[in-house]
């Protein structure tokens, strides 16, 4: 006898916080990176709002939903082991969540934007008011979105089409299917 093939099944996996912060921090990002001037008053809160979004977004991995936990995610040397084996043997189901590598480029990217904030409002103070090193490293922040946010989103995708998943589209409804 053939086995029967499994009914496709729709999980809720991402919560209206996670989608939330997910896309106000794009959209500020893109914002801040094409279309305000930097040092402009606009700039300067666009980029405390996306640090305040992810702050609270650091604070739902705390208390939040299962997925947005950072102990269902987190990046630990055996979990990134474990899923680069996976990747080298083309095993792609593994992940209902975040896979180590997607927490690694979180991880990335929250510490680069908070960096950008805190280096952002140092440039606001009299110690560091026009000092050019604070401003370079906030300059290399900032540059260093342009490799990191491409990146991102090029693995979302080539990820989502190994695992047979819109990964995009999940970030907008929530809702994953699983076999």
């Amino acid at each position: 006898m053939l086995p029967q093939p499994q009914s496709a099944q729709t999980v809720k996996v991402w919560d209206i916080w996670v989608r939330i912060t997910h896309w106000a921090v794009a959209a500020g990002i893109f914002a801040n990176l094409i279309v305000t001037e930097g040092g402009s008053d606009v700039h300067e809160y666009m980029g405390y709002a996306v640090v305040a979004l992810v702050v609270s977004r650091l604070i739902w991995g705390l208390v939040g939903s299962q997925y947005a936990r950072f102990s269902n995610f987190f990046p630990t040397p055996t979990r990134i082991r474990d899923h680069m084996t996976d990747i080298k043997q083309h095993k792609f189901q593994g992940h209902l969540g975040h896979n180590p590598l997607g927490a690694l480029m979180m991880f990335a990217l929250w510490g680069v934007i908070i960096a950008l904030g805190v280096t952002g409002y140092l440039q606001t103070t009299d110690q560091f008011w026009g000092d050019d090193t604070i401003q370079a490293i906030h300059e290399f922040l900032a540059n260093s979105l342009w490799v990191l946010v491409p990146l991102h989103v090029a693995a979302a995708i080539i990820m989502g089409r190994l695992q047979q998943q819109n990964l995009v589209k999940s970030m907008i409804t929530g809702e994953k299917t699983v076999q």
